[in-house]
């Protein structure tokens, strides 16, 4: 009985291994055969990036002397590798010809590589269900460039209202695109790809991955002011102390009430990597939908952004990175322990054709417009000043198309931001800016020497370069033009003289607010709202009072007593003029009122025979015009 027992147990443990066998063999050949020349695998984004680094890696490296070539076309491989690998080192840094040209090639590759009827398999096209919003606004993206070129952002923008000010669930107003709004536009554009645009926008999403600048690539090209990556959302470091446990596979983690604010409807906080802000028309918007996946992805786009023309290397001692990218963008990268996460800023200054008519347009606008191309032409010492983003540099490209072109015109920034000399190709300008071994003030201290007529400082933001500018202004040049944040203009004037103390040019307070006060002659204040509607809030003339000598009649009074009373009287103007804070007096000649400019003060006689004599004799006739139509007789005008 036990062997019989035995005997059974034995048949049903072969008989179980051999269906086992059976389905196993079965399914492997299903897999097989389902598997030939359609495994999704082959054709995800992933592995395309993948297929396209290799492929382009063995034709950057295979010896070309190897595969038995002619002459010419061995001259010719040898030429079209050289071209991709120099297009392969500077496509992310802002040239745009070399991504077009890496682009094209990564096109060719992906158009032999994968079938016409695999492409929404790697991209799902044919489902709308099935799109992500980054695919849906990749789409919607690439559609319109076709039609508006660089505005395709713009464009959207403008056309959709995304950039009207929002209130949140939490009551807070923000300027915000979300997930919903790509979804109702999307839905509601019908946007239908045809082959070619299919395999192009996935050839932008390879390209982006393999060596672009991640999901900031097609919007940093944008005509837009700005984009930047890595200041919202909760770093690492805060998860243990502000989030409950709950923690998935994909990094989510959920609001604690009791700790911080939630950020989506699901609760949901964001990673520091998940969010991307652009800078359009002075408003600061964030783009919710969109976010990098994940923080090496955010780190790589930061250590690539900053490198155009060798920009130093960015390691923890040297936490952060100022450098201009190929088309005249300003690059700011941060890291940590200086920051607390990596971010990057890029900053977009270049305006083709830009002019004061584009730039300022309100009611009354031909009074600033007018006002500030003859204080350019009349060679006055001029202050633009502001807070971020309010346009200063936009303002100060714009004014020096007014400069007379017999002028050579020499600038002095950080970062290369005016880049004058493509806006004004055919006039002498030269520009330098501070690096590692030459600082500002040896900079302006160079110019001296290169027989610039007017300085033109893109941002006086350090003590020496405002003292050296103080200097310049009163013997290097004709006139001077820079930027400056300051709010008010006697907090110009006294963060000038506290540069000058600071520096140690001056000991005395009174001599160096003197001496600045001598140089300025006008401040144009500009002003952006809550809106992000930019506008010039005021143009200031620099007033210097009067320096009264002090009373002398004690020196001729021969009785003593009288002598003594007089001197008394001439020892008390003294100790008055000193204590007496007043040497200038701010006054406004233009002014920003209910949404007009006005004008509510004249120019002072002295100041303006000063302007008459640097313009010519046509100016100076449309100056005299200008003064009697509509400063002399503007609304709330005083003598």
């Amino acid at each position: 009985m036990p062997e019989l027992t035995n005997l059974i147990f034995i048949i049903l443990i072969l008989s179980g291994l051999g269906v086992a066998l059976y389905f196993f063999f079965i399914s492997t050949k299903y897999q097989r055969e389902a598997g030939e020349g359609s495994d999704p695998l082959l054709f995800t984004i992933p592995s395309l990036v993948e297929y396209v680094k290799d492929t382009i890696n063995e034709i950057t490296r295979t010896n070309l002397f190897e595969l038995g070539l002619n002459e010419v076309e061995f001259k010719k491989q040898t030429n079209k590798r050289a071209e991709l690998k120099k297009a392969l080192k500077v496509c992310m840094h802002g040239s745009v010809e070399d991504k077009q040209f890496v682009k094209a090639f990564i096109y060719d590759i992906l158009c032999s590589y994968i079938p016409a009827d695999k492409i929404n398999t790697v991209i799902p096209f044919n489902n709308v269900y099935l799109l992500s919003v980054r695919d849906k606004f990749a789409i919607i993206l690439h559609m319109l460039k076709k039609e508006h070129g660089f505005d395709a952002l713009s464009y959207f923008i403008d056309t959709y209202g995304l950039d009207k000010l929002r209130e949140s669930e939490d009551g807070e107003l923000s300027f915000t695109i979300t997930r919903e709004d790509i979804e109702e536009i999307y839905d509601g554009m019908g946007l239908v790809p045809d082959i070619d645009d299919r395999l192009e926008i996935i050839t932008q999403a390879v390209y982006e991955r393999y060596k672009g600048l991640g999901i900031v690539d097609e919007i940093r090209d944008m005509n837009i002011d700005g984009v930047s990556a890595g200041v919202s959302g909760v770093t690492a470091d805060l998860y243990s102390s502000h989030f409950v446990g709950n923690r998935s596979d994909d990094n989510k983690f959920f609001y604690d009430p009791e700790s911080c604010s939630k950020d989506s409807k699901d609760g949901r906080v964001k990673r520091n990597y998940e969010c991307i802000w652009i800078f359009y028309k002075g408003k600061s918007i964030k783009l919710d939908f969109l976010g990098f996946e994940s923080e090496s992805e955010l780190k790589r786009v930061c250590q690539l952004i900053y490198r155009y023309n060798r920009g130093g290397q960015l390691s923890e001692s040297t936490g952060y990175r100022v450098n201009e990218m190929k088309d005249g963008s300003r690059v700011l990268v941060v890291r940590p322990p200086f920051s607390e996460s990596w971010a990057f800023f890029v900053r977009k200054f270049f305006i083709k054709n830009v002019t004061l008519d584009m730039l300022i347009q309100d009611e009354n606008a031909h009074l600033p417009v007018e006002l500030i191309k003859y204080i350019v032409k009349g060679g006055m010492i001029t202050a633009v000043t502001g807070q971020q983003g309010s346009g200063k540099t936009t303002l100060l490209m714009a004014m020096i198309k007014h400069i007379y072109a017999s002028l050579t015109l020499r600038i002095q920034e950080m970062a290369f931001e005016l880049n004058l000399r493509r806006l004004y190709p055919g006039r002498n300008i030269l520009s330098f800016r501070e690096t590692e071994n030459i600082s500002g003030q040896q900079g302006l201290d160079i110019q001296k020497k290169t027989d610039g007529s007017v300085n033109i400082l893109g941002e006086v933001a350090t003590d020496p370069v405002a003292a050296w500018m103080i200097q310049m202004s009163q013997v290097a040049s004709l006139f001077t033009l820079f930027t400056h944040h300051a709010k008010t203009t006697r907090d110009l004037v006294y963060s000038l003289r506290n540069s000058l103390l600071k520096c140690e040019m001056f000991n005395n307070e009174k001599i160096a607010e003197q001496q600045v006060v001598s140089v300025l002659d006008f401040d144009i204040h500009l002003a952006r709202d809550y809106q992000g509607r930019r506008y010039i809030e005021r143009i200031t003339e620099i007033v210097e009072l009067p320096d009264h000598p002090l009373p002398q009649e004690f020196m001729v009074e021969a009785n003593i007593a009288d002598k003594a009373s007089l001197f008394m009287n001439t020892a008390a103007e003294y100790f008055k003029k000193m204590s007496n804070n007043r040497i200038f007096e701010p006054r406004n000649i233009i002014e920003f009122r209910d949404g007009r400019y006005v004008v509510t003060n004249t120019i002072t006689p002295d100041r303006i025979n000063r302007m008459k004599k640097a313009m010519t004799e046509m100016d100076v006739q449309g100056f005299e015009a200008y003064c009697d139509n509509f400063l002399n007789a503007g609304e709330g005008v005083t003598a």
